[in-house]
């Protein structure tokens, strides 16, 4: 059992690839988070807008993009964008499906954040002066955050732990680098590895957020 998953010079062999994917993984979680909280945002504020023709195929596009497998949207981008001409690497395919993929899950989690704040603060703030646009960002959307940041962050921590498709359109992130150290050593170490390295990196955030959570139905008390 040590032999086969903990060999300590296996990994001794294989750490400084393991921690190229670290680094990596870090680099595209950096790349994609922002990127899945922008869209989020942006389907966030057009939910606020009730005009059917806006409102439908808003809703639509974010059943779509939830019901849709990100693994699947990740090879179609990968295989199906050069027969229209488009060559792009990885990273880009990997930053391109997790903007829509998260994107409409981080707009959920907005949307009903902003729900959930009294539409008496607009009003509010609407009568000192403040435009609609200036209302949203100075007054709704940091309540709204605030009373959606569990959900946000869990949905962050699935976001970090998703990037490991990226090893599937040959991105060289953590379980990639992994799989190539094993393919070499023939040996399961590296993948426990990268199993460790990923625990030692999402446990505190998964701490926080039980803080937060905790915190959260301590107010509602």
């Amino acid at each position: 059992m040590i032999q086969s998953f903990f060999n300590a010079e296996i990994a001794a062999a294989a750490m400084p690839i393991v921690l190229d994917g670290l680094l990596n993984t870090i680099l595209l979680s950096l790349l994609v988070v922002p990127l899945g909280l922008l869209g989020g945002l942006i389907l966030a504020l057009l939910a606020s807008v009730r005009h059917p023709l806006v409102r439908w195929p808003l809703m639509a596009w974010v059943d779509f993009f939830r019901a849709f497998p990100p693994l699947v949207l990740l090879v179609l981008l990968f295989a199906g964008l050069p027969f229209a001409g488009l060559e792009l690497g990885g990273f880009a395919c990997v930053a391109i499906a997790f903007f829509l993929n998260t994107g409409a899950y981080y707009g959920e989690i907005l949307r009903a954040g902003i729900d959930s704040v009294p539409s008496g603060q607009i009003e509010a703030a609407r009568s000192t002066g403040l435009s609609r646009l200036q209302s949203m960002a100075y007054v709704v959307l940091p309540q709204a955050v605030r009373n959606v940041l569990p959900d946000l962050m869990s949905n962050t921590l699935e976001v970090v732990k998703l990037t490991s498709l990226g090893s599937v359109v040959a991105v060289p992130e953590l379980l990639f680098q992994a799989r190539q150290a094993q393919s070499v050593t023939y040996n399961p170490t590296p993948i426990v590895m990268a199993a460790v390295i990923y625990f030692l990196i999402l446990w505190p955030l998964v701490r926080l957020l039980s803080r937060l959570e905790n915190r959260a139905l301590a107010a509602r008390r």
